[in-house]
């Protein structure tokens, strides 16, 4: 007699294995590559066997196991990205970011965890010097998928915000999920070059997020082919020194902030000692650095200074 169906419910239509079945194709899949972490994560977003489902399946292994698609597809995928080293998330079309779930496609940066912080810091800094409504107008530089402008959108839904991309590509996967979250309407999407699409609202913006391109030309000839070979050289890569784009976006902040308005910006673990400094040439004041998850000193913060 067939045990019970692990999970809240048999999917409708879905395929169902043996709690043993499944455990067998995972251990048949890793002895062929990858890591354990990495096809547990495919299991959960393409299958639908998250990691509590998983601790069940191993506990009572003669169980019936609902799955969301047929272990078939997912062996395809998952030999797909130990081949040709393709990112999962471009595979499965999705990213868990904050507490969002957010669609991702070639050409578009995969959201990291470590820049959810910059969420943080955004909420801590207008919390500390701002009103309860949030900033009026605010702008996410370099949006990518836009997981950036969703969380702030979300988080201020009084504001006005704006998110610029040079890429065509990531403003449409941006403009879908801030339409996918109930967004699409507070977040004006502007192509061009950091600063300049937001022209008219130089002198206005009182904050501004950035996890520009910062990594070193040759720190990402190096980088592993997962993302080296697949995600965007244009969302990465930040010059010889990794600092072209921060140079341009520190550069232009004292002119499109508003007076006391906030930029905080990510940029690699080791640059940010010549991050402050551009900064503080730039004219910026309360110019402070940051933590990540590890520790590193990853993000920086700095308010513009008054108006003559």
């Amino acid at each position: 007699m067939v045990a019970q169906v692990h999970g809240a419910a048999r999917r409708e239509g879905g395929p169902a294995v043996s709690g043993e079945a499944l455990l067998r194709w995972r251990r048949g899949l890793l002895r062929q590559g990858g890591e354990p972490a990495a096809l547990d994560w495919l299991l959960d977003l393409e299958g639908g066997i998250g990691w509590q489902q998983l601790q069940q399946v191993r506990l009572h292994p003669d169980a019936m196991v609902g799955l969301k698609a047929p272990l078939e597809h997912l062996e395809v995928l998952w030999q797909r990205h130990c081949s040709q080293r393709e990112p999962l998330q471009y595979l499965v079309g999705q990213c868990p970011w904050r507490d969002l779930n957010l669609a991702v496609a070639p050409g578009v940066l995969i959201p990291r965890q470590e820049t959810e912080l910059l969420v943080d810091l955004a909420l801590e800094r207008w919390g500390r010097t701002g009103g309860p409504q949030g900033p009026r107008h605010w702008a996410d530089l370099g949006t990518g998928s836009g997981c950036l402008a969703v969380a702030l959108a979300r988080a201020w839904p009084k504001g006005q915000g704006s998110a610029v991309d040079q890429s065509a590509d990531a403003l449409r996967q941006a403009g879908a999920n801030l339409q996918a979250h109930g967004c699409g309407e507070r977040v004006e999407l502007l192509q061009g070059d950091w600063w300049q699409p937001l022209r008219q609202r130089w002198g206005s913006l009182e904050l501004v997020v950035a996890n520009p391109p910062y990594i070193p030309q040759q720190v990402w000839r190096d980088l592993d082919p997962v993302v080296r070979d697949h995600e965007p050289a244009l969302a990465l890569v930040g010059g010889e020194d990794g600092l072209e784009a921060l140079r341009a976006i520190a550069a232009g902040a004292q002119e499109a902030l508003a007076p006391g308005g906030w930029l905080l910006l990510e940029h690699h673990h080791d640059q940010s000692d010549a991050v402050a400094v551009l900064l503080r040439e730039a004219g910026l004041l309360q110019v402070q650095a940051h933590p990540d998850l590890e520790g590193q000193r990853r993000f920086a913060s700095a308010q513009a200074a008054p108006r003559p």
